[in-house]
């Protein structure tokens, strides 16, 4: 099918208190595992890519694959830039075919963030694609204790922006934690009943499946997943190369272990976000 925005698939997530797996892809391996899990679990999916691919370069060849895979499916696809920083990201994504972008803009001051998102959900609105954006950083390092937003800051940046999706920090970070996270689940059940716009949790790479049902339950319907399905890809590479040492194998035959490897990971990710329950 062709690819979609987000509006095809995030508010009737919302609706029946699921969420959407957003799975960082960076090659046809990546991308070919997550559509074949999706396609198993029978559910949408979004392939995001992350804005250092747009500095390379390569980001141009991955959204190509995406598009030409998820045509030969019968998937909601969405194609979606991640953490996007500056506008000619935001114009690179337009130009190679993405369905929908981030701009995060949390570093900022807060009055700064909703002043540059707002100018970002221009550019892309009037490109037809959706936008998400952040309010209170979600840290990459757990040692990063910048304050998290009040239910009441996120609806006005919502309400002031105009984004289709916005990620809210409610406790997690990116990345493996070497602590239990203290998830503010609280919180992020005020902020759902607040704000009705789709909701974005980052950092679902190593947040307990408890946790990650909780804030699904609160309107968080997209799951962003990079940290953990990268380091599965790296795990079963390393697997491989032991399992066969110096014997010679063609690339394309040693790589699809390790496309099931990661798949399956992706399948798992997906049935905890699709569990359905209770709307809040």
């Amino acid at each position: 099918m062709p690819l979609v925005d987000f509006n095809g698939i995030l508010p009737q997530a919302r609706a029946e208190g699921r969420a959407v797996c957003a799975f960082n892809v960076v090659n046809c391996e990546t991308v070919t595992a997550v559509l074949q899990a999706a396609e198993r679990e029978k559910q949408p999916v979004i392939c995001q890519v992350f804005r250092r691919l747009f500095d390379t370069g390569k980001a141009h060849y991955v959204a190509a694959l995406v598009r030409h895979l998820a045509e030969q499916t019968d998937l909601n696809v969405a194609l979606h830039l991640d953490h996007g920083q500056t506008l000619k990201q935001i114009k690179q994504a337009i130009d190679y075919g993405f369905t929908s972008v981030m701009f995060d803009g949390s570093t900022l001051p807060y009055e700064e963030n909703i002043k540059q998102t707002s100018v970002a959900v221009k550019l892309a609105h009037d490109a037809g694609l959706t936008i998400e954006g952040e309010v209170g950083h979600i840290p990459y390092t757990e040692n990063d204790k910048t304050p998290l937003p009040t239910a009441q800051e996120v609806l006005e940046f919502a309400n002031e922006t105009g984004v289709d999706a916005l990620a809210a920090a409610v406790g997690t970070s990116h990345g493996f934690y070497k602590t239990a996270p203290v998830i503010q689940t609280d919180l992020a059940k005020e902020i759902g009943e607040l704000v009705k716009i789709p909701l974005v949790l980052h950092g679902g790479s190593d947040t307990p499946d408890d946790k990650v049902q909780q804030v699904i339950t609160s309107g968080f319907a997209k799951l962003n997943i990079a940290t953990e399905f990268m380091a599965e890809f790296l795990h079963a590479v390393r697997d491989e190369i032991q399992t066969h040492g110096e014997n010679f194998v063609p690339v394309d035959l040693f790589m699809d272990p390790i496309v099931n490897r990661i798949s399956e990971l992706a399948g798992r990710k997906i049935r905890l976000a699709s569990m359905t329950q209770p709307v809040h």
